[in-house]
């Protein structure tokens, strides 16, 4: 079963953390889900994006698109299952866009691609990306779900769901036991955290 191998992979990989982490809500959490651990060995790459195409074989896709930066990686490995191109966005100033020569086809049919879900927002970005440039999100996939695919309209598979715990600051039990916070995450953490 995929979620059960997803699961056992990420800790193989040193992917769960435990700690008190700062997420890019603002929130915190005791634990952490760092798929670049698991992404960084190819053989688990190439696993992932194979699982994630397989719940995609059904849709009629013209290509793949992902958050920079955490996405890229998963993918490329998904779009390279499906023997389609793969594209990114990334932020300029701030703004979520097509860079690097990237352009979309009116009409084209899209499926986003992440590694970790769990607000929604990279998703929400790069799916109003794409409308702007006048394609259609067929579907949305993550290897891990941490609850922000309730947040997205489109079709949302995962190869994992995981329920984490998360504080406001000044309700945070990790802080008043005054264990160290780590940002772990790729995204500033967003001023109002609560």
């Amino acid at each position: 079963m995929p979620e059960k191998n997803i699961q056992q992979r990420l800790a193989e990989t040193g992917a769960l953390l435990e700690g008190h982490f700062l997420l890019s809500s603002g929130l915190h959490s005791n634990r952490y889900i760092q798929c670049a651990k698991l992404l960084m060995h190819p053989n688990h790459a190439t696993w992932a994006g194979e699982q994630l195409a397989e719940k995609l074989q059904s849709a009629q896709i013209d290509m793949v698109v992902s958050p920079a930066i955490g996405g890229i990686v998963i993918g490329q490995e998904v779009a390279k299952a499906l023997g389609l191109p793969h594209i990114f966005v990334e932020k300029e100033n701030g703004v979520p866009t097509l860079r690097r020569g990237f352009t979309i086809e009116t009409g084209a049919k899209a499926v986003i691609v992440e590694d970790v879900v769990t607000t929604g927002k990279s998703t929400r970005e790069v799916i109003g990306v794409l409308q702007q440039a006048g394609a259609e999100v067929v579907a949305c996939c993550a290897m891990v779900d941490r609850g922000g695919s309730e947040n997205i309209a489109q079709p949302f598979h995962a190869l994992a769901k995981f329920q984490i715990d998360v504080f406001t600051p000044e309700n945070c039990p990790l802080c008043k036991s005054g264990v160290p916070l780590i940002k772990p995450g790729s995204r500033k953490p967003s001023v109002s955290a609560g």
